[in-house]
């Protein structure tokens, strides 16, 4: 199965009395996630809202989805499952107390 991975690349800030939010990228994490499009270079970035505000202030975090395969899980059934078996130490007849 394919699902949706965020991959975050950079956090910024709502600049105050405007309608602008303000962010930082590391350019090298950019490059890794352009790619074409009409034999142009792109990247597709998507910029959320935090649901509160990071230690330094900062509102925003910004990321790029990537579509990537699942590992398939192991199935696991409760009939097959073996039940793990402590073990019994023999007490020799000469160590009991009565």
């Amino acid at each position: 199965m394919k699902t949706f991975v965020k991959n975050y690349i950079g956090k910024g800030k709502k600049i105050e009395g405007l309608q602008i939010v303000k962010m930082n990228f590391k350019i090298a994490d950019l490059l890794q996630f352009a790619h074409k499009y009409n034999n142009e270079d792109y990247i597709t970035v998507e910029i959320a809202k935090l649901k509160e505000p990071d230690k330094f202030g900062r509102d925003y975090t910004a990321y790029v989805s990537v579509l990537e395969e699942d590992e398939p899980k192991k199935a696991t059934s409760k009939k097959g499952a073996k039940k793990s078996k402590k073990s019994t130490e023999l007490i020799p007849s000469s160590d009991i107390p009565f």
